[in-house]
């Protein structure tokens, strides 16, 4: 991991291969490891740059709360300081919100954009009352509310199926601090609708959604791309594409980045 310094805050990222950047964008309680086995895979033939976010991996603590144009505005430090002039962004959940917030605020920057298991739209109500209480019990209970919330986001048969892989992502997880947690909950609590964005990009996007995904349902998150030229790619899992559905995750990352 290298790192580099962003308004007094450590950020930790890697950098590795030639070619057309490719920008790899974690989900919440995730860090940059969740790219273990595609990052290898993309630097044969692409500069893939894996950065932890904001309070998450090795990246330090901005604030209190961390909004997805701060975690946006750090990505962008990033790259600027690696001289990369435009970037195609593979974001994952929370990792998703950060790239439409950079797509926003940096659009000459945006080469391509594949969200996954992501969502353009704001949090509804209830979605903002689930952070509100997940943000307590974590402060109540740390492990155990970690704990709870990583199985939740496996397809229900996928929680007896995958434990290993599942135990795995739990202790990477873990070693997010709470500030980190609740940072990064509120940021996501307050994020703005981009939904615009899947209309007017003049680059190509591609979503990827889970059939059983317990967090975004499907049926909901289908309505944002009607009347776009968004590509959509249904995968058969849960919000975990690229553990639950690997090898589908390598070849359609593959495939968007050739058709680019």
């Amino acid at each position: 991991m290298k790192t580099t310094t962003f308004k007094n805050t450590k950020i930790a990222y890697t950098d590795k291969g030639k070619g057309t950047a490719v920008v790899l964008l974690h989900g919440f309680l995730e860090n940059s490891t969740m790219w273990n086995y595609l990052a290898p895979v993309l630097e044969i033939k692409y500069r893939v740059v894996c950065i932890d976010l904001l309070g998450h991996g090795q990246t330090d603590n901005l604030g209190y709360m961390h909004t997805m144009e701060d975690m946006a505005d750090a990505v962008h430090f990033v790259l600027h300081e690696l001289k990369i002039r435009k970037s195609v962004f593979i974001g994952h959940s929370m990792g998703g919100y950060v790239a439409l917030a950079f797509a926003e605020l940096f659009p000459e920057m945006m080469k391509g954009l594949l969200l996954l298991n992501s969502t353009s739209r704001a949090d509804s109500d209830e979605r903002i009352a689930n952070r509100t209480r997940a943000i307590k019990a974590v402060k109540q209970n740390y492990v155990a509310a970690v704990r709870m919330s990583i199985a939740n986001l496996f397809s229900e048969e996928n929680r007896e199926k995958l434990t290993n892989e599942i135990e795995w992502v739990r202790n990477e997880a873990l070693k997010t601090p709470l500030q980190g947690i609740i940072a990064a909950q509120e940021g996501m609590k307050t994020r703005k609708d981009r939904e615009v964005i899947l209309h007017f990009a003049p680059y190509p996007i591609t979503l990827v959604l889970g059939k059983k995904d317990p967090v975004l349902a499907y049926a909901e998150n289908i309505e944002q791309i009607k009347d776009t030229a968004v590509k959509l790619i249904t995968l058969n899992d849960g919000h975990m594409s690229h553990i639950e559905n690997k090898k589908e995750v390598e070849q359609l990352v593959l495939s968007f980045l050739k058709e680019l």
